[in-house]
């Protein structure tokens, strides 16, 4: 196994590249394929819950073992567990041996630890970014930048082999991703060298390592006694909670009704990543020198409402892609930021539980808007459930401007704790 930072740090990236393009595969196929077997919306929504509450588990019960079994290993588990799963969803799809609750069942399993394994990579990135001599700033950039390729490639990827082939086809597709993720960071990555680190991080803040509970509830308690991420969790959940009713389940019920169906929602989504793309590269590149509230601030504000509003009006598909690619420039820039304050802010023997515990508080809102956008879509229509989504957004967009905790994100960029 080679130990050359360069190659290490390509490695992971481009692990973390299949992974994420696995998931956004898995994402889109997901609920066509309920909808190909007769589902209705509300079934769609039930869908999209089994396939995100697993991430909300598996981010405060997974970190902590990240944090014990090591970043390297848990990254090569998590991913060949996805695999797994997924293989077993395009077999049994494929044969017509798959009942809608056993589909529950392994998209559930295969979502399990897809935090724990997103925690692993991104907490190995700051000894790699030491290594190459790279700023955090530009290495989590470039971290966010592939996850943007990958939704940029997959979701339109994901469109064509559910029109094509249908979605077993990309199930079939993820499964191979996940074990070529898996592999290469078996191969490339190296051992962090961890003995002592953690003793030295830990009692930096007064946290004795005794047991796996013990670091669990330590993780917690960091987070919620920081006022700067708690408020970050906050927020991000409500985003995620919109974000999942709109394009989860809403935008596909609407695009089989009124556009190309699974392509037009693969373009869009690749349309989202393209911008969000640009997005985090630009971050990577100039985003160390940046203050970083004022620039959430009005990122968050671009991807407020007027996407919900052109789909509630039903405006042209030129028109939403045009919108989709300047929300994802914005999206692009948001998440570098979280990323890099989640990284600075927690004591590195920590950096696991604390990473999957916000992952995990962010994304509590994403079964919750699915399951509500299904429940919406049966009750009140699409463009209502649109309307109520971009109102929404917009007021969420501007609590960073009540100042308080938010200002401890600069003016300037934060110094590592």
């Amino acid at each position: 196994m080679t130990g050359r930072p360069r190659v290490a740090l390509s490695a992971l990236l481009t692990a973390h590249t299949l992974s994420q393009t696995g998931n956004a595969i898995t994402v889109l196929a997901t609920p066509f394929y309920v909808l190909a077997q007769g589902g209705t919306g509300v079934e769609v929504g039930i869908a999209a819950t089994f396939a995100t509450v697993p991430i909300v588990l598996g981010g405060p019960l997974g970190g902590a073992l990240v944090d014990r079994i090591g970043h390297r290993l848990s990254s090569v588990i998590a991913d060949a567990a996805s695999a797994v799963t997924l293989a077993a969803i395009a077999v049994l799809a494929g044969t017509g041996n798959l009942p809608f609750w056993g589909f529950l069942l392994l998209i559930f399993l295969s979502g399990l630890l897809d935090t724990p394994g997103n925690t692993a990579r991104h907490v190995l990135l700051p000894p790699l970014a030491t290594a190459n001599r790279i700023a955090l700033e530009r290495t989590v950039g470039f971290a966010t930048g592939v996850e943007r390729v990958a939704m940029l490639v997959g979701a339109p990827l994901g469109g064509v082999l559910v029109s094509v082939l249908g979605p077993p086809a990309a199930f079939a597709t993820t499964a191979v991703a996940f074990v070529i993720a898996a592999t290469l960071v078996l191969v490339c990555v190296p051992r962090p060298d961890r003995a002592g680190m953690a003793r030295a991080d830990l009692a930096a803040v007064g946290v004795p390592r005794v047991s796996y509970w013990r670091d669990l509830v330590a993780g917690f308690r960091f987070v919620s006694a920081h006022p700067l991420l708690r408020l970050i969790v906050f927020v991000v959940f409500l985003i995620n909670l919109l974000d999942a009713a709109r394009f989860s389940v809403l935008l596909p019920i609407h695009a089989a009704a009124h556009l190309q169906g699974a392509v037009a929602v693969g373009l869009l989504t690749g349309a989202l990543g393209g911008g969000a793309l640009v997005g985090s590269l630009v971050y990577g590149f100039f985003g160390q020198g940046w203050p970083r509230r004022p620039w959430f601030m009005v990122a968050l504000g671009v991807t407020g409402g007027p996407f919900s509003v052109a789909l509630a009006v039903q405006a042209p598909f030129s028109v939403l892609i045009a919108l989709a690619a300047v929300i994802g420039l914005a999206a692009g820039i948001i998440n570098p930021i979280i990323g890099v304050l989640q990284l600075q802010l927690a004591p590195r023997a920590m950096r696991a539980r604390v990473y999957s515990l916000m992952v995990a508080g962010s994304w509590a809102g994403v079964p919750i808007g699915a399951l509500l956008a299904g429940i919406a879509a049966e009750r009140i229509g699409l463009t209502a459930s649109f309307i109520i989504i971009g109102v929404s957004y917009v007021i969420v967009s501007l609590a960073p401007l009540r100042g308080g905790a938010w200002t401890g994100m600069g003016p300037f960029p934060a110094r590592p704790a």
